[in-house]
């Protein structure tokens, strides 16, 4: 019996769908639904593909339905490009949708604006869907951007153009994809973004100069390498208009899209060798580098020399300043969100006052602290010394999301000089390490430090480092530091009662 009826009932089955309809497909009569009405590809430069957006379009009938054509209104000549149901092309014949389901359309672009002499303009099309009687359309947009690309060569058999970039721990030369600068690439403006492939090299007697309102821009792996005796002079100044920063010079990825804008690691460093020299950054944004400054110098030759001023380091994969045997002067300074340390030093001479030292990783798990102090490393050679002359922090916020954001990593073998004065810390259990280091009041190394104290920043997963009013980093600033740095961040007066940190709390009217 039970065969009987299974049998019977698949009979059944054959039977009723070779009577029913509902594998012939209607002409679509206009009565498609979309997720948008109006599709918005985000910024793009010139030459530089977008990414995909996805676009779905819906039957909400009963029946499924055949769509004759579906295209873009520019046809072939178009700088769109589509994918509907995995297949690529710019028009499509005779494209099914079943009842009450749905198919995805894939859209991204590419735009050459070669034949164009405006600096930026919008890119439009239509996608449209036709049927004997009816059209649908949906607008696609998109902002291009012109940009002055640099790049390096290919030779005749197609190899790309590489520099050298120091030796490794066998004495081999070391190259990466890049090139020197020319003379008349040594000065950036303002008037187009620049967009960097490769590594563009200061060659040795050179400086490169960065007007105000700059913004460069690297494709993934890239980066500015300042050679031995050249300069970076990178001549940001305070922006009244906070979103739009036009005066401040900026760092970050050629990706412009939405989706791309809080990425680390999209592209390599600005890298500033041994023997570089009088290196200065004033008023500049660094982000979603892979390291935001490394600034690498060795015993073998004159330190590196770096002045950073009100400046910020957000988003980087693994540190926000790198530093090896260097001399570097930071004054409002913030560095946030690295995949390691946010500040790694290995010998040399530092000096750091009213720096917002940070670090609210939430990429993962992170092993480092935001300052992470070294006066050695080992190498497959052994134990590589390096003295650490001076580490020097005034007037300072070093604080994150882990338990401890300082850490020390020294042999006795080489000098590690250390100073603390006003400095909110965030070290969870001092006693549990047996170092005179971590003895937050020993006047030998610290001086008026807090410790453990929510410093009570506004936002600083969205990287907003100013105090809120119960912030207990307000007013424990010492003055004479404040005297040497007397504009804060956003050029409010610090020299009566200063705060720690970047940022002085200044009473405002959503806080009384």
């Amino acid at each position: 019996m039970r065969y009987l009826s299974t049998f019977g009932l698949l009979i059944l089955l054959i039977f009723w769908s070779s009577c029913r309809s509902d594998f012939e497909t209607v002409e679509s009569t206009g009565n498609l639904k979309f997720s948008t009405d109006t599709v918005f590809l985000d910024t793009v430069f010139t030459t530089i593909s977008s990414a995909t957006y996805a676009l779905k379009v819906y039957n909400r009938t009963n029946e499924d339905l055949n769509i004759p054509s579906i295209s873009l209104k520019k046809g072939e000549a178009s700088a769109y490009r589509l994918n509907v149901d995995g297949v690529p092309g710019k028009s499509f014949m005779d494209m099914e949708v079943l009842a009450n389901d749905s198919i995805y359309i894939f859209i991204e672009t590419t735009v050459n604006l070669q034949q164009r002499d405006q600096p930026e303009f919008i890119y439009e099309d239509h996608l449209q869907f036709r049927s004997e009687n009816h059209l649908q359309e949906i607008p696609i947009l998109t902002l291009v951007k012109d940009a002055i690309f640099l790049y390096p060569k290919k030779d005749g058999n197609g190899i790309i153009e590489t520099i050298p970039t120091g030796t490794n721990e066998l004495g081999e030369e070391v190259r990466v994809q890049g090139f020197y600068l020319n003379d008349e690439q040594l000065n950036f403006s303002n008037e187009k973004p620049y967009v960097i492939y490769g590594y563009a090299a200061v060659p040795s007697g050179k400086t490169l100069n960065i007007a105000p309102g700059a913004r460069v821009h690297f494709h993934s792996e890239s980066g500015i390498i300042v050679s031995e005796n050249a300069s970076l002079h990178v001549n940001g100044t305070f922006s009244i208009d906070r979103e739009k920063l036009e005066n401040e010079v900026i760092f970050q990825s050629d990706r412009l899209e939405s989706q791309f804008q809080e990425i680390p690691g999209q592209w390599g460093a600005i890298w500033i060798q041994e023997g570089s020299v009088e290196n200065m950054i004033n008023y500049t944004t660094i982000k979603n580098a892979s390291i935001g400054l490394l600034v690498n110098g060795d015993t073998t030759k004159a330190a590196p020399s770096l002045q950073l001023k009100n400046s910020q380091i957000y988003n980087s994969s693994v540190n926000g300043i790198r530093a090896t045997n260097a001399k570097l002067f930071a004054e409002n300074l913030v560095v946030n969100n690295s995949g390691q340390a946010s500040v790694q030093i290995l010998g040399g001479n530092y000096i750091f006052k009213h720096a917002t030292l940070a670090n609210y990783w939430q990429q993962g798990y992170r092993e480092y602290p935001a300052v992470y102090l070294q006066n050695f490393r080992e190498t497959k050679n052994g134990l590589e010394i390096f003295d650490l002359d001076l580490a020097k922090f005034s007037n300072c916020i070093i604080f994150g999301n882990e338990n401890n954001e300082l850490f020390y990593y020294r042999t006795e073998e080489a000098d590690f000089n250390l100073h603390l004065e006003n400095c909110l810390i965030k070290f969870d259990d001092p006693s549990a390490i047996d170092d005179p280091l971590y003895d937050f009041n020993n006047p030998d190394y610290y001086q008026n430090i807090i410790l453990n104290e929510n410093p009570y920043f506004w936002n600083p997963l969205d990287n907003n480092f100013s105090l809120q009013k119960s912030s207990p980093a307000i007013d424990v600033g010492n003055l004479s530091t404040a005297m040497e740095v007397p504009k804060d961040l956003l050029q409010n007066d610090r020299t009566d009662n200063p705060d720690l940190g970047a940022y002085e709390w200044i009473t405002s009217q959503n806080e009384e």
